[in-house]
């Protein structure tokens, strides 16, 4: 894995959603977050936010841990957002569509490693990690698409 690009720290919830809202203005059809961390680095929240973020009608986002894919029509075009924690083989990620969605959706992925060598290179990973009380989320950000060297490095500035 590459070095990150880029690494913040959130203070708090509110300080997640505020990325989140940040980085939803500048995504666009084809566009991949990959977001890692372990159970409770909030993942699942900064994706809520950024959905929020996208609906002209904020409506109920679930996690999609049961139906693995939830896809929200938003005011950017259409988002898929992938939760891969109980997918058994990477195979069915073509089954569900994901990697046509890669294409033409903007798509939020959590656990992405079990993806393994359907990732898709352009994509943005955005790493969480929490700190030994849990209360704080440490965020590292790695690319190698140029498109992501503007939008995802002004978020650390």
């Amino acid at each position: 894995m590459t070095s990150p690009r880029a690494q913040l720290t959130l203070h708090s919830p509110e300080e997640t959603c505020a990325l989140a809202e940040r980085l939803s203005a500048s995504l666009r059809p084809g566009d991949v977050l990959l977001l890692s961390g372990g159970i409770g680095a909030g993942k699942t929240h900064f994706a809520r936010c950024l959905i929020h973020a996208l609906q002209e009608a904020p409506e109920d986002v679930p996690s999609p841990t049961f139906t693995l894919v939830q896809v929200y029509d938003t005011g950017a075009g259409e988002l898929w957002h992938a939760d891969l924690y109980r997918l058994s083989d990477p195979d069915q990620c073509v089954e569900l569509g994901l990697t046509d969605a890669f294409e033409d959706a903007i798509c939020l992925v959590e656990w992405p490693d079990r993806l393994e060598d359907l990732a898709p290179g352009n994509a943005l990973s955005l790493d969480f990690t929490t700190d030994e009380r849990e209360t704080v989320r440490h965020l590292a950000m790695r690319w190698t698409d140029p498109r992501w060297d503007t939008r995802a490095g002004s978020l650390a500035a």
